[in-house]
């Protein structure tokens, strides 16, 4: 959400939502209607976000609020930035949303955070190895060792993609920070969703 607001300049509730259903969001998150209006008034009451009431919709009813970054805003978007790259046992909505912002940072940088994500990924799959995988392999645990192969597998498959983005980062893929226009993926004003769930919340006229 912090990453919508930011990529907007100011942006409203609705348009927040609309981006993080184009992004799938609610397919991969928890983000639904309701939470999504309730974590934009938090984080507006903690800081990292300045509200703005605007004059009321052509609907009627209060004042719109628009919310805008601000510097505390701007400095947590980027350590949970880095720190969802670098990590290898997040949740799909953390990684996915990392993704989705990897090109706020310097290229540099992200090959750098994605080498270091590497080498955490290889200490774990040797922890596991090391501490719970007996001698004969994960077979010796009957079926408790299908836990082992599902944690190895996943660790092996982790590794992979990452080396495989990280080699298609060195070929050039893609428009970092500092490199000249980066691909816009958010909504404009009033742009169709494709992929509007339909659901409505009491805000979304507002």
């Amino acid at each position: 959400m912090l990453g919508a607001v930011r990529q907007h300049g100011r942006a409203h509730g609705y348009q927040v939502r609309s981006d993080l259903e184009y992004w799938g969001a609610h397919e991969w998150s928890n983000a639904k209607p309701g939470s999504i209006y309730h974590a934009l008034k938090q984080m507006a009451k903690q800081g990292l976000l300045r509200a703005h009431e605007i004059a009321p919709s052509t609907a009627g009813g209060p004042p719109r609020t628009e919310y805008e970054i601000t510097d505390s805003g701007e400095e947590e978007f980027f350590r949970l930035l880095r720190e969802s790259l670098v990590s290898y046992d997040q949740k799909t909505d953390v990684q996915s949303a990392a993704l989705g912002f990897l090109v706020e940072l310097p290229r540099a940088e992200v090959l750098e955070l994605l080498r270091d994500r590497l080498r955490r990924i290889g200490r774990w799959r040797d922890s596991v190895i090391e501490h719970y995988v007996p001698e004969g392999g994960p077979g010796q645990l009957g079926h408790i060792g299908e836990i082992m192969h599902l944690w190895i597998r996943t660790a092996d498959s982790d590794e992979d993609w990452t080396r495989g983005l990280i080699a298609r980062l060195e070929a050039g893929a893609y428009t970092f920070a500092g490199e000249g226009e980066p691909f816009v993926g958010v909504l404009a004003e009033g742009q169709e969703n494709p992929y509007a769930t339909g659901e409505r919340h009491p805000e979304d006229d507002r």
